[in-house]
């Protein structure tokens, strides 16, 4: 092992145990509210006098020597690790920092680790990108995307192909996997969006909590679940890599695109550093990467405002009664 994947893996450990850790210091932190003309839904350690949702930039910034970035939770983080390499070197060249990859275990573990200040640059998933905004201080400014612009990604409903279901109302009294609490595909928008279609979550139909996107997928298959709501973007590269049948499985439901994984900094980060870092994100060329290869029509990264792009995503939240408080984090 080399000494930067030992460092790599040291970081990791320590990191883990203390965003783990920090549970508890959340839920029980006493108030440090500061001057502020607005403030929104963010926590009180933070300010948003412009009113564009995010967090303002303190007057004391840090500019650290390493920059930590970590990927939204996966089933196998150290296969996206190494999808992850060539941007990590093209972000180390473009800032001057040195860039360590963290391996997040949830999406509860990623927020908490950058409220915390161990986290510097990361990629929320949709749902919970959000309660990073509000919790932690993160500032979403780009999505994969492709040349045109175009991004996003759809909610698609999934069983096996010998089922018997083959619209929404036939999931009634059925076993049905949603990923986490604050999964946007995975449990918000469909408990936002089913009963319009005449299916009501939790009361016909049994949902069961699978932790992952991937773990849903595997379990129709595996015959584990009957149905389950899943990210297409998701089971796509699942698909690719050869992990499940697409032949033993069918859609019976499509959602309109959602926005995919906000590529976020932290708010307290040098403006001087924040600007080598969306240099280093839009420059990053895709092509021949592996990055390029496990992420399918994406071409460049694009910017995105979180106020305008994410409305939808709030808007699902505010119907299923969601606040963006440590208690609802601590859920996932």
């Amino acid at each position: 092992m080399n000494e930067r994947a030992e460092a790599h893996r040291s970081y990791i450990t320590y990191a883990i145990a203390a965003a783990v850790g920090l549970s508890a210091w959340m839920l029980a932190q006493p108030g440090q509210a500061q001057e502020c003309p607005n403030r929104g839904d963010l926590d009180e350690l933070y300010c948003d006098s412009d009113g564009d949702l995010v967090a303002d930039t303190p007057d004391e910034v840090v500019d650290p020597n390493t920059l930590v970035f970590a990927y939204t939770p996966v089933e196998d983080p150290a296969i996206y690790e190494d999808i992850w390499m060539p941007f990590i070197e093209h972000l180390e060249e473009v800032t001057g920092k040195n860039v360590q990859f963290f391996a997040v275990q949830s999406n509860s573990a990623q927020v908490e680790a950058m409220r915390s200040g161990r986290l510097h640059v990361g990629g929320f998933s949709t749902g919970p990108t959000p309660f990073a905004v509000n919790l932690a201080g993160a500032v979403p400014f780009a999505l994969m995307g492709s040349d045109d612009g175009r991004f996003g990604y759809t909610l698609q409903v999934y069983t096996r192909t010998d089922s018997g279901i083959e619209e929404m109302t036939d999931l009634a009294g059925k076993r049905v996997a949603h990923t986490s609490p604050t999964s946007n595909s995975g449990n918000q928008a469909p408990r936002a969006l089913f009963p319009d279609l005449g299916v009501v979550p939790d009361e016909d139909y049994e949902v069961v909590y699978s932790g992952s996107h991937d773990q849903s997928m595997l379990g129709v298959v595996a015959g584990d679940y009957d149905a389950a709501p899943v990210a297409s973007e998701v089971v796509d590269r699942m698909a690719e890599r050869g992990l499940y049948d697409p032949e033993e499985v069918k859609v019976i439901w499509e959602s309109p695109p959602f926005p995919t994984t906000s590529y976020t900094y932290a708010h307290n980060l040098d403006p001087e550093l924040v600007e080598k870092i969306k240099e280093a994100f839009f420059s990053f060329d895709f092509e021949g990467t592996a990055l390029g290869e496990e992420f399918t029509g994406v071409s460049k990264f694009i910017p995105i405002s979180y106020k305008e792009d994410w409305e939808v995503i709030r808007q699902i939240q505010k119907a299923n009664g969601v606040s963006y408080t440590p208690q609802d984090l601590a859920q996932e």
